[in-house]
């Protein structure tokens, strides 16, 4: 297997990077901070006329139709600069979501406007009683003779206060089996309740009550009759979210280990840089190893994104599980060798080591996907 990358894919790193490296500075996180919606509009639309927001978009619905790859390339450049854009939530969840479920339908009406950067989309899935777990879902929608009733609690919903739809799952109560199912509801519908929450590191998310939110048949996403199980689909876009994120987590370790370095070359003790202690040096080593090998995770999950479900959700997790524990250890070093200043403001290190930090509880720490890593191991040799 050819892993170097394209001629396509260098130029997209050099733009995306470049782009990132010119804009993201920590006065302008600083000013995002304080948007309503945690981010910059005009930053998104520049993201849209730049072509990134249909990158992973298939062309027949205004996309570009690159794949995991390029999306990490993406990614990874963000993590470079703690872009705290919502491009996860629209682009790779929501956009995913209804490439792999939706009706054309609903595919033509959606996906150009998260193109053209004119529509952010959310996914409310994650419940209290799930614990990472993406079958266990009791949120219940029912028929009505107007369409549906949606009712449930869900949580972690990330950058939901900018979405301009929100799509949502529940089991249908009146079906054999309970099916889980896939609805498109506005966020200003009647009985949906929201209470938002800053992100670790930048960002928003939100939990969300449904109580008795009435949906036009429309709302449901994909055919109704028969109505298909979404988890299949819902696992498909989990997993190339994990690689996506495992992408922009290398990026923030790129960053923390170059910082440091430049830190400890310039850092003067007891009349020479830090960077002239040897076990100052091991350490830097140390956290370079861990970089490239969290890099080859990241890879490695992108380019298994299109595998048989097993091979994919395997490597995944693998990446999810490695990309965590290494950004651990990346994050603290850098801290320490940086002293006291590493978690105040005035650095940049502080904000890296929080966003570090958010990267290992979303969609499951390392410990619950070492074990989902090894269940599909077992599974797999049980079947071979």
């Amino acid at each position: 297997m050819d892993i170097n990358p394209t001629d396509e894919q260098r130029l997209l790193r050099d733009s995306v990077e470049r782009f990132v490296a010119d804009t993201y500075t920590a006065d302008l996180r600083r000013r995002n901070a304080g948007e309503p919606a945690g981010f910059s509009a005009d930053t998104w639309r520049r993201f849209a006329d730049l072509g990134w927001l249909a990158l992973p978009i298939d062309p027949a619905h205004g996309g570009l139709g690159g794949g995991a790859v390029e999306t990490g390339i993406v990614m990874e450049a963000f993590g470079r600069g703690l872009v705290s854009e919502p491009y996860l939530a629209t682009v790779i969840l929501g956009a995913g979501l209804v490439a792999a479920c939706g009706s054309e339908t609903q595919k033509q009406a959606i996906l150009p406007e998260v193109a053209a950067g004119k529509l952010h989309l959310a996914f409310a899935h994650s419940e209290r009683a799930a614990r990472f777990d993406l079958a266990t879902v009791e949120t219940l929608a029912r028929r009505t003779p107007e369409g549906w009733r949606i009712d449930g609690h869900k949580i972690a919903v990330l950058d939901g206060r900018a979405a301009g739809r929100i799509i949502v799952s529940a089991r249908l109560a009146e079906e054999d089996g309970r099916p889980l199912a896939l609805f498109l509801v506005a966020p200003n519908a009647a009985g949906l309740t929201m209470r938002d929450y800053p992100r670790l590191g930048g960002g928003g998310a939100c939990n969300i009550d449904l109580a008795d939110v009435r949906l036009a048949p429309d709302a449901h996403l994909g055919e109704v009759d028969p109505s298909p199980d979404s988890l299949e689909a819902i696992e498909t876009v989990v997993d190339r979210a994990l690689a996506a994120l495992g992408a922009e987590a290398v990026g923030m370790m790129q960053a923390v280990l170059d910082r440091t370095l430049d830190y400890v070359k310039t850092r003067q003790q007891f009349g020479r840089p830090l960077a002239a202690n040897q076990v100052v040096r091991h350490r830097l080593v140390d956290m370079s190893v861990r970089c490239e090998e969290a890099r080859s995770m990241a890879l490695r999950a992108a380019l298994m994104a299109s595998a048989a479900p097993r091979d994919r959700s395997r490597a995944a997790s693998g990446a999810k599980a490695k990309i965590g524990k290494c950004a651990q250890f990346v994050a603290e070093q850098a801290v320490q060798l940086h002293g006291a200043m590493g978690v105040t403001e005035e650095l940049d290190i502080g904000a890296y080591f929080k966003r570090l930090l958010a990267f290992e509880t979303l969609f499951g720490g390392s410990s619950h996907h070492y074990r989902r890593h090894a269940a599909l191991g077992r599974a797999a040799g049980a079947t071979g």
